[in-house]
């Protein structure tokens, strides 16, 4: 050949920045593995893998700490870099919960009142969303039990979502002392109309999968509970205006005797993620059956939307968060963790409300009259 003289390196190099030390299996952790493809027989697929990420906290809903919010990081950086991963799936260990965001326990103990340490934490933060936007293979959320609050901002950074019917969705920061500056404010817009954007933001609701289906924030839902052979759909939602194969189904709550009869027959089933990664492994499957230039080049020019709002306000929410850490956050993070010796988990908003229209100094007398006394 005319150009045998090039020289050539055949070596493949290993592109991943991070190393193995981020990730564990005993909780608190974030696990990652490699799992072969499947085709739609179920034979796996020599050499092209589908990475999964496991948040693995589920004591704590599957909070994430500081450790775990580097460890997801490295994760989708290995994903991304891996020329074998057709695709990332984000996950959680066990049926409650997929993430309920930031590790209180450690807010309240650690980050209030130290709104620079808080300011450092949100750069991880910050850049485990951008991990999440920048990698350059599809994201799938598996959403396993509930999204909410930090865990719904990581997770709308994700490409498609499958859901479990059991999760729910939704926002927490203005009842615990924050805002859903982590994404929320920015991705919410893009998924729902701008006034259901606004009330899931502000009002502190969840809402079911299904209801989060017939509103287009997530791709599918499939049941996960099973009853003598039989998939049982979550008997907690009622009928309502969505149709899905073939039935009617929505997602706001029932009558109190519904709901009781529903958490009965709840009791007497057992979960089963079968059709959830069942949904997921379709997905994958159709991936690899993709250009995989063509496809990411589809997918961030998607993506492009999202994170140009993004991009646009995380700084300025990072300081703000900080800021905050001194403020509302360092009462509200501290009501939620105390929950256990007072009962409560949020402050009383009326006293607290009281006291800004007196103009009243907000310092530990202003705290001691807003925060709930421990049980006698």
């Amino acid at each position: 050949m005319a150009l045998e003289w090039l020289r050539r390196d055949n070596e493949l190099k290993d592109h991943a920045i991070l190393g193995e030390e981020h990730f564990g299996k005993n909780a608190p952790s974030v696990m990652y593995e490699r799992r072969l493809i499947t085709d739609p027989q179920g034979n796996p697929v020599p050499g092209l893998y589908a990475a999964w990420i496991w948040l693995n906290n589920p004591a704590q809903y599957n909070s994430y700490t500081t450790a775990m919010a580097k460890a997801v990081i490295a994760g989708f950086q290995r994903a991304s870099s891996d020329r074998a991963v057709v695709a990332t799936v984000f996950t959680a260990v066990g049926d409650k919960a997929f993430c309920t965001g930031g590790n209180t326990a450690e807010y309240s103990a650690y980050y209030s009142r130290r709104p620079n340490e808080y300011g450092e934490y949100m750069d991880i933060f910050n850049a485990m969303v951008d991990g999440i936007l920048n990698c350059k293979k599809p994201v799938i959320c598996r959403v396993n039990g509930m999204r909410v609050a930090g865990g719904q901002e990581i997770g709308m950074a994700t490409d498609l979502t499958v859901s479990s019917d059991l999760a729910i969705y939704g926002q927490a920061g203005p009842k615990h002392g924050s805002a859903p500056d982590g994404g929320s404010t920015d991705f919410l817009p893009w998924f729902l109309s701008i006034e259901d954007a606004m009330y899931n933001c502000v009002s502190c609701e969840t809402w079911s999968a299904y209801k989060m289906k017939a509103k287009g924030l997530v791709t599918k839902v499939v049941p996960v509970l099973r009853k003598d052979g039989r998939w049982v759909r979550n008997p907690l939602v009622k009928t309502g205006s969505y149709v899905e194969d073939g039935e009617i189904v929505y997602g706001e709550p029932e009558s109190a005797e519904a709901l009781k009869q529903g958490k009965a027959l709840m009791a007497e089933c057992t979960t089963d993620f079968a059709l959830l990664d069942g949904a997921v492994n379709e997905l994958v499957w159709k991936f690899t059956n993709l250009f995989p230039h063509c496809l990411i080049k589809s997918i961030d020019g998607i993506r492009a939307k999202k994170k140009f709002f993004w991009d646009q306000m995380k700084l300025a929410n990072r300081h703000w968060l900080a800021a905050n850490m001194n403020h509302e956050a360092w009462l509200g993070f501290n009501a939620f963790d105390a929950k256990k010796v007072t009962g409560k988990d949020v402050i009383d908003f009326v006293r607290y409300r009281q006291l800004v229209a007196e103009g009243a100094v907000f310092d530990e007398r202003f705290a001691e009259q807003v925060l709930a006394k421990p049980k006698s």
